[in-house]
């Protein structure tokens, strides 16, 4: 059973705008994996400036998605955020 979940996300900034873009396509496509989740929307915050450094970089692009997914499928989610080069901070969460 689909639970929803917001997944928020920060990509590293990119002089050429399709590397952020695929970044973001990647990540969808992790989350709707074997038909395990689905994005419902993506709020695309755009370019901010960082609380602090993060691997030399000031600002990132910041990208919400609101998406219902399955329990055990998150895990996998996180996983790949956590390896992928790209992604500088990501964060999971259930909403009320």
């Amino acid at each position: 059973m689909k639970r929803p979940y917001e997944l928020t996300f920060i990509v590293r900034i990119d002089p050429n705008e399709e590397v952020m873009q695929e970044s973001v396509d990647q990540v969808k496509t992790w989350v709707e994996a074997d038909d395990k989740g689905r994005i419902n929307r993506i709020d695309r915050w755009g370019r901010r400036r960082l609380a602090y450094e993060i691997d030399g970089q000031r600002e990132g692009f910041y990208v919400l998605f609101h998406a219902e997914v399955e329990p055990e499928h998150i895990n996998e989610v996180e996983r790949d955020l956590k390896l992928a080069d790209n992604i500088l901070r990501y964060l999971v969460v259930k909403p009320d």
